[in-house]
C-alpha cells in the first residue's frame, strides 16, 4: 500500500517539530517522493547522518510502503543562504 504525502509529512514533523517540510509526489503513485526538510536538528551533521535521521523518522517505511525518497536536508542557515 502506498504512503500518502500527508502520512509522510506526519512522520517527519513528529521527528523534527521545528522543521519546514516540503513534499512532492514525483510520480503520482504514492511511492516516489522528493522531500526538503529544513531543521536546526541537522546542525553539525554530515549529509549521511541527516539522511539516516530522516529514514529513522519513517519507522521502517522506506523500502516498504515508500519505494523512493529524494532528500534535501538543510539547516535554517543553509536554507537562508540559498541551499
Amino acid at each position: 500500500m502506498p504512503l500518502s504525502a500527508e502520512a509522510l509529512y506526519a512522520d517527519l514533523i513528529a521527528a523534527f517539530p521545528d522543521a519546514e517540510i516540503l513534499i512532492d509526489d514525483l510520480a503520482g503513485d504514492g511511492d516516489h517522493y522528493r522531500a526538503r526538510v529544513v531543521s536546526q536538528a541537522f546542525a553539525g551533521q554530515p549529509r549521511v547522518r541527516r539522511h539516516q535521521a530522516v529514514y529513522a523518522a519513517l519507522k521502517g517505511k522506506m523500502g516498504g510502503e515508500l519505494h523512493a525518497l529524494a532528500l534535501t536536508t538543510l539547516t535554517p542557515a543553509e536554507a537562508a543562504a540559498g541551499g
